[in-house]
């Protein structure tokens, strides 16, 4: 049987202490023809450096500067699509350990049809190994991109079925070439938080789909990098998504979200503050200010 080349791309940013795990669990996948390349996005803690004096297979390519989570995975995919030209690339965090059919997992799947754009699967707690953090997202006729499937729950089979998706996380995810061809890849605007909404988006209106399979499993960290409740994470939080509406739905569908978040920061903000959680409390609001600004800017307000 021909398999394809398939590239699993992951990127880091001052990762050194996570890339030995995230590498080796990698590395014993059983997929038989595929290569791991770590993007060092613009890091100072020597992982070039690491990366090659311990794993020899392993690529890293290295962005002078940090190119953030999207600007760095494009930089990845240019390399994999547009130089190597292989047809899939798997995309991953650094803060994850990978099951062995990972890659094999996603490929059987994304090999089924022409129009599955992203395949990914388990995503369980690295602390709580039988513990599920998501199989994916709902969809949501108000908020649109919903919860998370499967949070919290123990994995007893009860997510076993190959199914398409409304939304997902891409905590990692297999990608096809065809839809970075036709599409591109992650919005640079989005430099972090809401980049997987925002491609989803796009693709789906384009007609491709978004899979799920239950053999494909890996373990995360979870915001190893940014943080789970910074204040930097909060401010893409509040921003991000609202952009994705208003890039992709109607006024009449949008507008109501974004009453609906001004509501919600007016009553938690306050609440936020008296808890001395004050830089959170504004960079929520800055968030949100700066997702209005957008909005008018492009003409959506």
């Amino acid at each position: 049987m021909d398999y394809p080349k398939i590239i699993v791309l992951i990127l880091s940013y001052n990762g050194k202490h996570l890339l030995k795990e995230a590498i080796e669990s990698y590395l014993a996948n059983d997929y038989p023809n595929f290569e791991v390349v770590v993007i060092d996005n613009g890091s100072v803690d020597g992982s070039k450096e690491y990366v090659e004096e311990n794993w020899s297979e392993v690529k890293v390519l290295r962005t002078e500067v940090n190119l953030k989570y999207s600007g760095g995975l494009n930089f990845g995919m240019d390399y994999a699509f547009g130089k190597r030209k292989v047809d899939y690339v798997l995309i991953t965090n650094n803060d994850v350990k990978a099951d062995s059919k990972v890659v094999s997992a996603c490929y059987e799947v994304a090999k089924t049809d022409e129009k599955i754009a992203f395949v990914t699967g388990k995503v369980f707690y690295y602390d709580h190994p039988e513990i599920l953090q998501t199989v994916g997202k709902k969809y949501d006729p108000f908020w649109w991109n919903g919860g998370h499937i499967g949070r919290n729950q123990k994995d007893v089979g009860q997510f076993d079925e190959v199914k398409e998706l409304s939304w997902c996380d891409d905590i990692f995810w297999m990608v096809s070439r065809k839809v970075y061809e036709d599409l591109g890849g992650y919005d640079t605007e989005f430099a972090f938080q809401g980049e997987d909404f925002d491609w989803q988006a796009r693709a789906k209106n384009a007609g491709y789909k978004i899979m799920f399979t239950p053999f494909a499993k890996i373990w995360h960290k979870d915001s190893m990098t940014i943080g789970k409740s910074s204040p930097f994470k909060a401010y893409f939080d509040a921003r991000n998504p609202l952009i994705v509406q208003m890039k992709y739905r109607n006024k009449q569908e949008y507008l109501p979200v974004i009453e609906a978040r001004r509501k919600q920061y007016q009553r938690s903000i306050p609440k936020l503050i008296l808890r001395g959680r004050i830089k959170f409390a504004w960079k929520m609001w800055q968030g949100f200010r700066s997702a209005i600004k957008w909005g008018k800017k492009h003409g959506k307000l």
